[in-house]
């Protein structure tokens, strides 16, 4: 079932669940139990307001937590806000570390430290110790719900002990246990199943995999989604600079900032700031900002463009017939650029390429975009020399120097603008800036303006009888 369906779904359960809530507000709980707490965020999101806070009342807490995380970050924050402080402390002391911390986060600052201080002490100093780290960064993806042991552990006391976690209360990553030193530094992982199936009186250090894979707690989140990409990781354990387990990054989360991650990156390709907010939810004044600060500059640098060919001015009204091929010519530069760009920024979030590798994609890039020059270059060639012979279109005498001229522009354009897109993004990284910067607007202006400087030079050496 595809998400249209679900919320389809959704739309035809909500009446039926605001009735019940009208004449038996006591039965919701048993009449949802069977209903995804996904699903049932659906259903929520289809809700009229006043009706949300009295479904989340009428079910159990930590079955209305696990509704909660699962609500658009608006929604979920409107609904915190209109709530009683005990009540909403109640829901958000029953959601998972991370996610509770991601909700506070949204939060007005007035609220969110009534019910920060309301949760219990344990859960306060866990969230606030999560709230201490960016967002952005592994330590804010990370969940504290985790299991680890001593590497001397045996297998019957490790059983034991994940027993007890698991009946003391929920914990998101169980399915993976860690091992620590005595210093308490990472030293291994194992499945549960591995658990499961180890031999009675051994110990855990003989039968955890020692090579584990981890990330400290300061690292971008498009490194978390690289490693746990790369390695097929359900979760990734987070250390400190000590190399202390601190807690785990799970697959949910991870998946949620490539696509955070990946909707950023394509935002900025499109020539803008990246949205903080959802597109409906985000207000015209940020909208503006977000978007015209890169329109005004693109804008500037597409009057470059217009003084590239003021200063040909004179021979543009001598031969009339150029002005005809400017389009074609700044169009194939702009899209072999935006192709080379698109690639290595790609090739560069996938851990493909490197800042060092910088040389070895030019000697790729420059012959390829000669080639790829070459090509067009030998249609606009035809195409000139056809329409001249068919009539057409009538060229003048001097049609095959004006074919050479264009299919000679076109070899340079596309070789340039393949050789600055996939470079910009190099030189953008170099500096600090997001490769995804380097948008096709971006790349498409530079191009534009140098395309035209190359089309009239070439003209005037070519056609320099005609335009004397």
């Amino acid at each position: 079932m595809n998400t249209s369906e679900h919320r389809a779904l959704a739309n035809l359960l909500a009446p039926d669940i605001q009735e019940l809530l009208k004449t038996s507000p006591h039965s919701v709980a048993a009449e949802t139990e069977e209903i995804h707490a996904a699903d049932l965020a659906d259903v929520v999101e289809a809700l009229p307001r006043e009706s949300v806070i009295a479904l989340l009342s009428a079910l159990p807490a930590n079955r209305a937590a696990d509704v909660l995380e699962y609500l658009s970050d608006d929604l979920r924050t409107a609904v915190l806000e209109e709530m009683s402080t005990p009540q909403a402390a109640r829901l958000v002391a029953e959601m998972t570390p991370d996610d509770r911390a991601d909700a506070l986060e949204e939060l007005e600052e007035e609220t969110y430290e009534d019910i920060l201080s309301t949760i219990p002490r344990a859960a306060r100093e866990e969230t606030e110790r999560l709230l201490a780290y960016d967002q952005d960064t592994a330590g804010g993806l990370m969940t504290t719900e985790f299991i680890s042991v001593p590497e001397q552990t045996t297998v019957e006391d490790a059983l034991a002990s994940v027993r007890r976690i698991a009946r003391a209360g929920r914990r998101e990553a169980m399915h993976a246990i860690y091992t620590t030193d005595e210093h308490g530094r990472l030293k291994g992982v194992l499945s549960l199943r591995e658990l499961l199936a180890a031999g009675e009186g051994a110990k855990i250090a003989e039968i955890a995999w020692e090579e584990v894979v981890s990330v400290a707690a300061s690292a971008d989140r498009e490194e978390v989604v690289q490693l746990t990409s790369n390695y097929d990781l359900i979760a990734l354990p987070v250390v400190d600079e000590a190399g202390g387990i601190l807690g785990v990054v799970t697959v949910d989360d991870a998946m949620d900032a490539m696509v955070e991650e990946h909707t950023e990156d394509v935002q900025k390709f499109g020539g803008m700031e990246a949205l903080d907010e959802p597109y409906l939810q985000i207000g015209f004044a940020a909208m503006m900002r977000k978007r015209v600060v890169w329109l005004v500059a693109l804008f500037v640098g597409q009057m470059l463009t217009t003084s590239a060919m003021q200063q040909f001015q004179s021979q543009l009204t001598q031969a009339l017939m150029l002005t005809l091929f400017i389009p074609l010519i700044i169009s194939s530069g702009g899209n072999s650029g935006s192709q080379a760009t698109s690639l290595i920024i790609r090739a560069m979030a996938l851990g493909e390429v490197t800042l060092a590798d910088w040389w070895r994609i030019a000697r790729r890039e420059l012959p390829l975009g000669l080639a790829l020059g070459l090509v067009l270059g030998v249609l606009g060639v035809l195409r000139i020399v056809v329409w001249q012979q068919f009539g057409l279109w009538d060229y003048g005498a001097h049609y095959m120097l004006v074919a050479l001229t264009v299919g000679m522009t076109l070899v340079g354009v596309v070789a340039f603008g393949s050789l600055a897109g996939s470079m910009l993004p190099f030189v953008l990284s170099r500096a600090g800036l997001d490769p995804a910067s380097a948008s096709a607007p971006l790349v498409a202006t530079l191009v534009d303006v140098t395309g035209l400087t190359i089309y009239f030079s070439i003209a005037l050496f070519l056609l320099n009888g005609i335009l004397a």
